[in-house]
């Protein structure tokens, strides 16, 4: 491999070993990858001649599969230009993909470190709704002077809200794709599969770090023709909305690579994205406009 690699003392790293990917070619491999996980979600319709998709359940559901078989593809390519399967080792051919199966206090680490580091982010935020909280529990209870938002009771009613969404959550496919199959499917791609083309192309960590999230943002761009041609937006609105989506894109796709390659635990960037996804943008606002917070949506 010809350029340094921060996991070089990982097993998995052996692997690589002679692997012969040459720059350009790697580049290539990523902006077809990402070209193909946007392209297939269209392709049954487009391609298959498909009737459309008749409630945003089978819409979704439709697009779930294209996108496991696009991740499944990009995994079979990235290890093909990478010639893990020489190794014979199954564990380490999925550690190149940061598919490991460590101790399992090696796996908290790669979940509670990242995600510790992630709500840093959010301290403003995480702050706000918990005042929000404590103040709307105060009001409810001012006419009940034995109810104290601290009681055992209080918290047995919090509890009881907390299954009940989450139940909600299980059964709603908005959910499974802003909170499973977008962090897990674009991660395996964008992350696991290219950053090791990008590390055996020759390129330097900070480079990949900085630049392997441009296919991140790109992919994205569809997003523009849905909300233009399909919704019916304006073309300076529309531009708008996607070129700030680019924008957070990147930056998060900054922190998801290096997540990944400091880690080499694919698990690392999936929880940041995961709990992005759940916060939303952080909030910019005052104390007084604390109910008025953009969600950050997928990305």
């Amino acid at each position: 491999m010809a350029t340094e690699n921060p996991r070089l003392g990982d097993p998995s790293a052996a692997a690589l070993d002679g692997a012969g990917v040459s720059g350009a070619a790697a580049v290539c491999a990523c902006a077809a990858m990402a070209f193909f996980y946007v392209a297939i979600l269209y392709s049954p319709t487009l391609i298959l001649r498909l009737p459309p998709p008749t409630s945003v359940e089978s819409f979704f559901l439709r697009r779930f599969g294209c996108a496991a078989i696009s991740s499944a593809a990009s995994v079979a390519a990235s290890a093909a230009l990478l010639g893990v399967w020489r190794s014979g080792d199954l564990s380490l051919i999925l550690g190149v993909f940061g598919i490991r199966r460590h101790q399992l206090s090696v796996q908290w680490e790669a979940v509670v470190i990242p995600l510790f580091l992630t709500s840093l982010v959010y301290a403003g935020t995480l702050v706000s709704k918990l005042w929000l909280l404590m103040n709307s529990q105060i009001e409810d209870c001012t006419e009940d002077f034995c109810c104290q938002p601290t009681s055992f009771m209080q918290i047995g009613i919090w509890a009881q809200h907390f299954v009940d969404r989450m139940s909600a959550y299980i059964h709603d496919v908005l959910a499974w794709r802003t909170y499973v199959v977008a962090p897990l499917t674009e991660e395996l791609v964008f992350r696991a599969c290219m950053i090791p083309l990008l590390l055996c192309g020759g390129f330097k960590t900070y480079h990949i770090i900085f630049l392997s999230p441009v296919f991140f943002s790109l992919a994205h761009l569809n997003h523009f023709l849905e909300l233009y041609c399909q919704r019916g937006y304006s073309f300076l609105k529309a531009l708008l909305i996607v070129g700030v989506q680019l924008g957070y894109t990147v930056i998060f796709g900054w922190y998801a690579a290096f997540l990944f390659i400091r880690t080499g635990n694919l698990l690392s960037p999936i929880v940041a994205h995961i709990f992005c996804n759940v916060m939303g943008l952080p909030v910019l606002s005052s104390s007084r406009t604390l109910d008025q917070v953009c969600g950050f949506g997928e990305f």
